[in-house]
């Protein structure tokens, strides 16, 4: 199938039954100044695709998956032999140091006031009339930008909570609002997209990246159920309704084959997802690129892979996730590399050990203190995103904002927090789990987490073996002694049960590497509560939600800073 190019062509293509027959070929509007650009009816659709192309921070550098996962149980981002202190970052987002000039949730901030001034520009200017279109047109892209707009909220309503709630494309400066105004906020704006009944329940190319009925439910399902910490007040039954839609009457189907999901040329005719941010290998998406590639692989796995670009190798799997993957389950296999990836002669050109010594590779007590051990061999590298074989250097995956089995999962979930038809939860999760492990229990899901929480020490590395296998990259004659050598530290907090474990390690084995696993951690109390690799558990909570970028504070003295900073 042929690439999407950008947003802002995909929309422009979609839209075709707005604004007639007209070349796609022309410039694509990503901003809008109304003084230099008098529109026409024929540029609208590129006008609405504003609204979508900042979501293509997600996979740019330190975007909304690193600000989700970093801080995480699941991705960690240790020093390599090439670098990667980058100025402590990566250690702060996870031991949850992080201060109000954090680049990362920053990044989060900043470009979700840049897509929510996308839409309010928009909308003032069908509003006030300077964009020529009939009513029924204007109708039907003014629902469609409140629930973009509403979609951009529910990201900061997850990440800061307390954000200003702005409406008007004005200089006018906003007022302070709480995370409850905002959840409120959020929830009728996409309860209004939906009553008004002009958001198309089609599945088709035309709606592949931009919200249609069944994903504006997915959203508004999605703040359902995490209500509970985003008020105090859980909304389970809510959640559970619009699920049970999603499943029973959306146009969606779970994939047979799960990596499907994330193959290169993933596009309209998958049947899973329903709402994807596409990226292209050559051309930008509204100034952002899929560079999390280049985050994953060492600079040598080119002359594992064969394409010509060179990766700069950070991100790794925390051991103890990888861990507590069950028999059976190839999941494990379809998302992390594991072992020597060798060439055809044999030589081996990196080893994916299930081992991580620190986030520095260097010793703080022993008599190894203070010598480096950086290796490119540590942690396992991402297996679950098809490699762009073609690109030149950024990848042209597309990704999967919404999937089918997010709903499937949160119907499970609900049913069992509401107490409510354990056959049916069951029955749900064995949906998502018949294309890659063994079916399972209500006990299964009600039981503990098979994550083993603690610290994980050192290990068994010395300083004798690391110059023996390091440079060759064969660690075949201590693998098993250094990755059995890390036994947690865990507390009497590590070691408390999680309530519906089961459920919640189904959410991180189905979801891994999607940007979800900060929201399920505060959802099922393990952010805060728990400690794991070299993170220590932060029990006053505060760092569940991100500090306001300490410029925003500076420039608006209506604000307050989040607790806790």
């Amino acid at each position: 199938m042929k690439k999407i190019k950008n947003i802002a062509l995909a929309l422009a293509a979609s839209m075709t039954m707005l604004t007639g027959c007209f070349d796609l070929t022309e410039e694509a509007f990503s901003e809008i100044v109304q003084e230099s650009f008098t529109p026409s009816e024929q540029d609208v659709a590129s006008l609405l695709a504003s609204a979508y192309t900042p979501l293509a921070f997600y996979f740019d550098w330190q975007g909304l998956f690193d600000a989700m996962e970093e801080p995480a149980d699941v991705v960690i981002t240790p020093v390599r032999p090439n670098g990667w202190d980058d100025g402590g970052t990566y250690q702060r987002m996870h031991k949850h140091t992080w201060s109000a000039e954090e680049w990362q949730p920053w990044n989060v901030y900043e470009t979700g006031f840049t897509g929510i001034n996308n839409c309010n520009r928009v909308i003032g200017q069908l509003e006030d009339g300077s964009l020529p279109v009939d009513e029924e047109s204007k109708t039907m892209m003014l629902t469609e930008l409140r629930a973009v707009r509403a979609l951009w909220y529910s990201i900061l309503l997850d990440s800061h909570g307390n954000v200003p709630i702005v409406t008007a494309f004005t200089d006018e400066i906003p007022a302070y609002r709480t995370r409850q105004e905002v959840y409120d906020f959020v929830v009728k704006e996409f309860t209004d997209a939906l009553s008004e009944g002009t958001l198309t329940k089609e599945k088709s190319a035309s709606t592949y990246s931009r919200l249609n009925h069944w994903t504006t439910e997915m959203a508004l399902m999605r703040v359902y159920l995490n209500a509970e910490v985003y008020t105090g007040t859980p909304a389970y039954d809510k959640a559970l309704a619009l699920a049970n839609d999603i499943v029973n009457n959306s146009p969606y189907t779970l994939s047979a084959n799960y990596s499907d999901n994330f193959i290169t040329d993933l596009g309209p005719d998958n049947t899973e997802v329903m709402f994807a941010i596409p990226y292209d290998a050559k051309f930008d998406t509204g100034g952002h690129v899929f560079s999390n590639n280049a985050k994953w692989y060492p600079p040598v796995s080119k002359e594992y892979f064969g394409w010509s670009y060179q990766c700069w190798g950070g991100s790794c799997a925390n051991p103890q996730f990888v861990n507590s993957y069950q028999p059976g389950d190839t999941r494990k296999e379809l998302t992390w590399m594991y072992g020597p990836c060798a060439k055809s002669d044999g030589t081996i050109v990196w080893t994916n050990l299930n081992y991580l010594p620190s986030l520095t590779s260097k010793p703080d007590a022993g008599k190894d203190k203070g010598k480096s051990m950086t290796s490119i061999d540590f942690g396992l590298r991402q297996n679950k995103y098809g490699k762009d074989l073609e690109t030149e250097f950024y990848w042209g995956n597309d990704m999967p904002f919404f999937r089918l089995a997010e709903a499937y999962l949160t119907k499970a979930e609900c049913l069992l927090r509401l107490g409510q038809n354990e056959a049916e939860a069951v029955a749900a999760v064995n949906a998502v789990r018949a294309r890659v492990a063994p079916a399972i229990t209500a006990a299964d899901l009600k039981g503990d987490t098979k994550m083993v929480y603690g610290t994980l020490p050192w290990g068994s590395l010395t300083y004798e073996v690391w110059q023996q296998c390091n440079d060759s990259h064969d660690w075949s004659s201590v693998v098993e002694e250094l990755e059995a050598s890390q036994k947690p530290k865990a507390s009497a907090a590590d070691k408390a049960k999680v309530a519906l474990g089961g459920m919640y390690d189904e959410w991180g084995w189905e979801f891994a590497l999607e940007g979800l696993r900060r929201q399920q951690m505060i959802r099922f109390g393990t952010f805060s509560t728990k400690s794991w690799f070299n993170h220590e558990a932060v029990p006053d909570g505060h760092t569940a939600l991100f500090p306001i970028p300490l410029d925003v504070l500076n420039s608006n003295s209506n604000l307050k800073q989040n607790p806790g900073y």
